[in-house]
């Protein structure tokens, strides 16, 4: 019994140690970064880590539902002939959905650059 409380007490410990350093490995300092030139040779106008607009957030996620649209379009071309009519119908039915996710999008102003 105690071999296995010692055990599980040496993964306990190695678990935390493992997320602290992997907490140190990724987390971003506090003191601000030095900006140098970097291939253009100008000085960067804002900081590399500065976040971007709210507007481009929307956009992203219509490119990722046509992106996950194409995932889902290539196997289907392979097996639509063998699987028939129901593959098409439910093909049809997703782009519908997607259909329906682009005109809100566009009801909302998601796709208004300006």
């Amino acid at each position: 019994m105690f071999h296995g409380v010692t055990l599980l007490a040496l993964l306990a410990v190695t678990v935390v140690l493992a997320g602290y350093g992997l907490h140190r490995m990724v987390s971003v300092r506090a003191e601000p970064l030095v900006t140098l030139p970097h291939q253009s040779g100008r000085h960067p106008t804002q900081h590399a880590l500065s976040r971007f607009h709210v507007r481009w957030y929307p956009v992203t996620l219509v490119f990722l539902a046509f992106d996950v649209e194409m995932l889902f379009m290539y196997p289907w071309a392979v097996v639509v002939a063998h699987v028939g009519i129901t593959a098409v119908v439910e093909m049809f039915l997703f782009l519908a959905a997607l259909l329906v996710a682009v005109v809100w999008a566009w009801r909302e102003g998601a796709l208004r650059w300006v």
